[in-house]
């Protein structure tokens, strides 16, 4: 079995419209000069076509899938905001919820982005793959139930967990979003259910603001199947391996889920415009080999990665091939032109025991309550 790389061209057809950043052009807000809106296919083009040059490809068993279903989609969508969607996107393109634009023919390029994902989890599953990554898009984490948000317009994981539950039957799974962002959808999907973990590891007061604070712990069956683990701006590399030793690894083992899916934005890299993290690509590195170890002590190594959000267009092919690298087992000869840099600008010791202490004092309040 080799990793599985999963992708559609079509998925980089889909278009957010004219836009400055995030910002819809007209009134003051001028006409961009590159790329727009930044949820652009850029990131992801050029991190395809890094695996591609670098050679990793040969080493990667490429796929595609089926768009995910209408039955698929409604697993975890209600059928009002499927068919509000659906409309707008037959029309001309619109908006369907918050801070998520789309045009013409983006509500089935999101059911091909979410297909990516369903077919992954199965493959994964059934162990036709060692594991996976999917480069999906558009993204999912912030996908609530009823509406759009975020650039996210389907929620991809959860329906790929849905479609594995509906065949396979009562799983566990536990979700680890590492994206920049907090994974707010995923959350509002599960927080009421036993039979998931969602884990969001995010900057502090970031995207959506507001939320995503550790206190957020789930709710009846689900109280304590949800970990919020923000971290303060500028925390870099070290604030996430922190964070995974002393929060994630322990709420993963605690769990014991069948499968490990990671919501792999790669957000957190110090170049960012969304996002002030100063993480960089050996930190995506050392996270996902530390949760391939995870996966294969608790669940036959079944873990895959969903790719969420990124809007550095020259630094994302870096820290995605580092995660791919590192799922297949294989270096290539590319070297990350920026990486003695960041390594460079980390924060100073004081400022990282001071998160360390953080996350300390958040596990221990988890120790007291439980």
């Amino acid at each position: 079995m080799k990793t599985a790389f999963y992708h559609d061209e079509r998925c980089l057809w889909h278009t957010t419209g004219e836009h400055a950043l995030i910002l819809p052009v007209g009134g003051w807000v001028q006409p961009p000069a590159g790329a727009g809106h930044a949820e652009s296919p850029e990131s992801k083009r050029r991190f395809r076509n890094l695996l591609e040059v670098s050679g990793l490809t040969k080493h990667l068993d490429m796929r595609g899938a089926a768009p995910a279903t209408r039955e698929d989609m409604l697993r975890v969508h209600p059928a009002d905001y499927i068919d509000r969607f659906k409309a707008l996107s037959d029309a001309g393109g619109g908006n369907a919820g918050i801070y998520s634009p789309f045009g013409q023919g983006s509500f089935e390029i999101a059911a091909i982005s979410a297909g990516l994902a369903k077919q992954a989890v199965a493959d994964v599953w059934a162990r036709r793959v060692q594991n996976a990554y999917v480069l999906s898009r558009p993204p999912g984490h912030h996908c609530l139930p009823e509406q759009s948000m975020g650039f996210c317009l389907l929620a991809n994981i959860p329906i790929a967990i849905e479609a594995l539950r509906a065949k396979h039957g009562p799983l566990r799974v536990a979700v680890l979003d590492w994206d920049v962002h907090h994974g707010n959808g995923t959350q509002a999907v599960y927080y009421n259910r036993a039979d998931t973990l969602t884990i969001s590891i995010h900057q502090e007061g970031c995207f959506p603001p507001g939320q995503g604070l550790p206190s957020e712990r789930g709710e009846g069956a689900g109280f304590g199947t949800n970990l919020n683990v923000p971290l303060l701006p500028g925390g870099g590399h070290r604030a996430y391996l922190d964070a995974m030793e002393i929060l994630v690894v322990p709420a993963l083992r605690d769990f014991r889920p069948d499968m490990i899916i990671v919501a792999s934005g790669l957000d957190a890299n110090g170049f960012d415009p969304l996002a002030r993290m100063q993480a960089h690509s050996d930190t995506f590195r050392e996270m996902t080999a530390e949760i391939m170890a995870l996966a294969a002590e608790l669940c036959g190594g079944r873990m895959l990665c969903v790719h969420e959000g990124g809007y550095a267009e020259a630094i994302v092919p870096f820290c995605g091939l580092a995660v791919v690298e590192t799922l297949a087992g294989t270096r290539t000869e590319v070297r990350d032109p920026v990486l003695d840099l960041l390594c460079a600008q980390q924060p100073a010791a004081d400022y990282v025991a001071f998160q360390r202490d953080r996350l300390l004092a958040q596990a221990d309040k988890l120790a007291k309550a439980a």
